[in-house]
């Protein structure tokens, strides 16, 4: 990337935009760059409770890795964790048509790891492993074909889940399995999209400003978010995922805030831009449209939030082949589960009467503390937290 990988703004003062070359790991965990960009938030900070989501489960766990939820709360800034972790999201009932799926003859599942041990209504993918189905987990979706080349005689399903980020991963794999002729290769694809999810949340919380997700927006651009922040007055600033990038963030927020308006911004602009990865979108426009609705977990049906294939990509469909087992009456979550709650930011982890106790990595009952993106994965490996 050359030496010039990242140019951050640390102006602390309004009006100056300043830039210096950074290191990309040394200098964005600075203790002093961090000092300097905690006093600019002091200074513009509005005297009152901010509330600001951060989209993505990766924000969360750097938010609660380095303590930046602790450094800013003396300042007014709260942090609300929002619905972009992409297992969080998976409800019951899509778990439950992988198992199924898994339980046909001639069957071999593959999925990514995350998914392994996200609970559906009776069991779990690693606990159906357990039993003696053929599910394998995968690092990249092209190893699924890989194995469909190795078994001609079964039938490979890829359970295919995640935001913006990992669709254009997907759509690679159905431009090869099409060139190739290869028949016995399927997708269930789960895949969502970002902005439907915060108009969604912006319905149930006092949202005032996001942090826009960093990788998801490498592929959409910078531009997808403006007819959102056109619609619904509030600042979006993209940001990367050190501290000094969150905390920039913050601190372009609150310029916004006090200065009355609600623009896109992108933070993380080693990474971002305003067009995004039109490759990845128009390999994704290829083999994929937009579902009337999707159910989200936690946040029930989202009209146009979730993707398909199209109609003509159908032969490689685990949902028009299989169709007939699939369980499709949705399930709701154990009712002392929060996790809804939580990926709307109306709650916390710690607010959970199961967290850290009955709920643990271990032995989740929710998918917020399965996911290593998820909310109270995050409190509870990062916060240090006394249950006693």
């Amino acid at each position: 990337m050359g030496k010039d990988i990242f140019l951050v703004n640390l102006s602390v003062e309004k009006g100056c935009h300043n830039t210096l070359p950074m290191d990309l790991f040394k200098d964005f965990r600075n203790p002093e760059l961090v000092k300097k960009l905690l006093k600019a938030i002091e200074r513009e900070a509005p005297g009152r409770k901010v509330k600001i989501m951060e989209v993505c489960g990766g924000h969360t766990h750097a938010i609660m890795k380095y303590g930046l939820n602790k450094l800013l709360e003396p300042l007014g800034i709260e942090f609300l964790h929002g619905p972009g972790c992409p297992v969080c999201v998976m409800p019951k009932e899509r778990i439950d048509q992988a198992i199924a799926i898994a339980n046909q003859p001639d069957v071999i599942l593959t999925t990514y790891g995350d998914m392994m041990r996200v609970p559906g209504s009776k069991s779990s993918l690693i606990k159906e492993r357990a039993k003696g189905r053929d599910i394998r987990m995968v690092y990249s979706p092209l190893e699924s074909l890989k194995i469909a080349e190795e078994n001609p005689d079964k039938k490979v399903v890829f359970f295919a889940i995640g935001f913006e980020t990992t669709t254009p991963m997907t759509a690679g794999l159905m431009e090869l399995a099409t060139q190739r002729g290869i028949k016995n290769l399927m997708v269930h694809v789960n895949h969502v999209l970002v902005i439907p999810a915060m108009e969604a949340v912006m319905h149930e919380s006092e949202i005032e400003a996001f942090i826009g997700p960093g990788h998801v927006s490498a592929i959409i651009g910078g531009n997808a978010y403006k007819p959102f922040v056109e619609k619904y007055r509030v600042p979006v600033v993209i940001s990367g995922f050190e501290p000094t990038d969150i905390l920039e963030s913050v601190l372009r927020i609150l310029r916004q805030l006090k200065e009355n308006r609600a623009e896109v911004e992108i933070q993380y602009s080693r990474a971002v831009t305003w067009e995004g990865n039109r490759k990845a979108q128009q390999l994704m426009e290829k083999y994929f449209e937009e579902r009337e609705t999707f159910r989200w977990r936690g946040l029930g049906d989202i009209p146009r939030s979730g993707l398909k294939l199209k109609d003509e990509y159908s032969e490689w469909d685990a949902e028009v082949y299989f169709y007939d087992i699939l369980p499709k009456e949705p399930i709701d979550d154990h009712k002392l589960c929060i996790c809804g709650e939580i990926l709307k930011g109306k709650a916390k982890p710690t607010d959970c009467p199961i967290f850290g106790t009955a709920c643990t990595p271990k032995n989740p009952v929710g998918a917020c503390m399965v996911s290593s993106e998820g909310a109270c994965a995050a409190y509870y490996k990062y916060a240090q937290l006394s249950l006693v």
